[in-house]
């Protein structure tokens, strides 16, 4: 599958401890791509993986900061291509189908194709992160569009518009939902293929923590919530505040309906107040809705004020 050759692509690889792996990955993404830069970026390894990566012939930088998010930031404010293919360093993903996912992003104007992970060994893709996969991808498509179904898997192709206007902000794992809803929000032309998925070396241990990072990629969907539907969150705020105030307001007017006195002062206060609150949240969903329209037109007019890859 022949490539355009003026079309500069990147091949990144974000790293941390795999020396095991990643001489092996170099050097399958180069018989992919011969005419790609390979890049990469060492998050504090404590290995020889910055040794065995140069050995390899990539182009080896450091992040300092730890977490995936932090070398993502990086590597798209660092590198300059057309086109950014993305896979971890932990030779999971077929480096074979990288020219196909290029040739789609290219040939169909995309800014985003995902590699959809399809998998025969169980230990390649433990069932506990496949149900959280889907859980989360699940969740994102409800309040944000359903256009993937592997939204965390690692191996993505990027136009130099979606890399440049992307506004990194988070710091680990939960860097994949961040991708995800960035497209998603601007409604980029995206696609998703499906790629082989396979088990890591002998020798390579993954860095997923299944709590902790599932934890940190709710957390992440819940600041996006509020940061990109700020309506939708402060009325679903609203209507907590305003169930509890109807609750605890039915006896105090009960009682007053009957007797005309209001014994229960305390509740109806806490009832007066819990309402007060719920408007407030409301008005606040209001206003940041308004604040939240602007952003996202300045953030579609960078993405915009970034020349699209040569085809």
């Amino acid at each position: 599958m022949t490539l355009p050759a003026n079309v500069d692509i990147a091949v990144l690889i974000p790293c941390y401890n795999e020396e095991a792996a990643i001489a092996s990955v170099i050097a399958d993404f180069r018989n992919a791509l011969p005419a790609a830069d390979i890049y990469v970026y060492d998050n504090n390894s404590s290995d020889r993986t910055v040794a065995v990566a140069r050995e390899a012939g990539a182009i080896v930088r450091s992040e300092p900061l730890q977490g995936k998010g932090n070398v993502v930031r990086r590597m798209f404010a660092d590198v300059e291509a057309d086109v950014f293919v993305m896979a971890d360093g932990d030779n999971t993903y077929d480096a074979s189908a990288a020219p196909m996912l290029v040739h789609k992003l290219l040939d169909d104007n995309l800014d985003l194709v995902n590699g959809k992970r399809v998998h025969e060994d169980t230990e390649a893709y433990r069932p506990g992160h496949q149900f959280g996969n889907t859980l989360l991808t699940s969740l994102v498509a409800m309040i944000f569009g359903k256009r993937f179904d592997d939204m965390l898997s690692g191996y993505k192709v990027f136009s130099r518009r979606f890399a440049k206007s992307f506004p990194s902000l988070s710091g680990g794992f939960e860097i994949e939902t961040e991708l995800t809803v960035h497209a998603l929000e601007l409604r980029m032309p995206v696609a998703e293929i499906e790629t082989s998925y396979g088990a890591r070396p002998e020798g390579s241990e993954s860095k997923l923590s299944t709590y902790a990072d599932g934890y940190k990629i709710l957390r992440m969907i819940a600041i996006l919530i509020k940061e990109e539907r700020p309506l939708q969150f402060f009325s679903a705020i609203f209507g907590l505040f305003a169930a509890f105030s109807i609750v605890l307001s039915i006896p105090v007017i009960s009682t007053y309906m009957e007797t005309g006195l209001v014994p229960r002062l305390p509740t109806a206060v806490l009832a007066t107040g819990l309402m007060l609150m719920g408007f407030l949240s409301l008005a606040c969903g209001l206003i940041l809705d308004t604040v939240t329209r602007g952003r996202k037109e300045l953030k579609r007019l960078q993405y915009l004020n970034v020349s699209r890859p040569r085809s």
